[in-house]
C-alpha cells in the first residue's frame, strides 16, 4: 500500500468565479496504491493507520459531537438524561460530561486500536509453559488459559470497533 494526501487547499475568494466560469474548483490531491496482499487481514493493514489519527485527534480537537448515554458508563450519564436531551436539542445547552463523553469514546477506540496493533494481546491471558522432562525443551503448551479474562478483553475491543463504526462521521476537529 502506497498513500499521498496532500494539504487541504486554500479557497480565495476568486475559485468561486472560476467554478462558476469553468467548473474548476481546488480539490485535495490524494494518489492510492493498494496491492493485492494489503486486503488480506484488512484490519491489521489499517490499525496503524488509524490509531495515530485518533490519537491526534483526540490531542488537537475543537468539539465533541453528542454522544449517546447507552455508550458510556453510568459515571459518565447525567440525573436526568431526558431533560439534558431536551435542553440540547432545543437551546444546544450541554452538562458537565459532554466533553467527557466523548472523550471516554475516543479512549475506547484508541484503547482497541492499540490491541489490534499489538499481535500478542492474547498472550497476557496464558499461563507459563509447561516444560518437557529433561528441562531443555519447551512444548509450546500452556498450563492454563484465563478464557474469561480473554473473553471480557475481546469484548471491550469489539466495543472499541463498533464505537470507531457508529461515530466515524464525528470524526472530525
Amino acid at each position: 500500500m502506497k498513500v499521498r494526501i496532500g494539504k487541504y487547499p486554500n479557497h480565495y475568494f476568486w475559485h468561486n468565479w472560476l467554478y462558476k466560469l469553468f467548473g474548476y474548483s481546488p480539490t485535495q490531491k490524494t494518489k492510492i496504491r493498494i496491492d493485492s496482499y494489503d486486503t488480506w487481514s484488512m484490519d491489521h493493514t489499517l490499525a496503524p493507520i488509524i490509531l495515530p489519527m485518533l490519537k491526534q485527534l483526540k490531542e488537537t480537537k475543537h468539539g465533541a459531537p453528542a454522544v449517546e448515554f447507552k455508550d458510556v458508563p453510568e459515571e459518565l450519564m447525567p440525573p436526568d438524561a431526558e431533560a439534558v436531551k431536551k435542553l440540547y436539542m432545543e437551546n444546544g445547552e450541554t452538562d458537565e460530561n459532554f466533553f467527557k463523553r466523548w472523550d471516554y469514546v475516543l479512549d475506547e477506540m484508541i484503547w482497541a486500536f492499540e490491541q489490534k496493533c499489538r499481535e500478542d494481546w492474547m498472550e497476557d491471558y496464558y499461563g507459563p509453559y509447561i516444560e518437557s522432562k529433561d528441562k531443555r525443551e519447551l512444548f509450546g503448551r500452556f498450563e492454563w488459559i484465563d478464557d474469561e479474562g480473554r473473553q471480557k478483553h475481546q469484548e471491550r475491543m469489539s466495543n472499541g470497533f463498533r464505537l470507531f463504526g457508529k461515530y466515524y462521521e464525528n470524526l472530525w476537529d
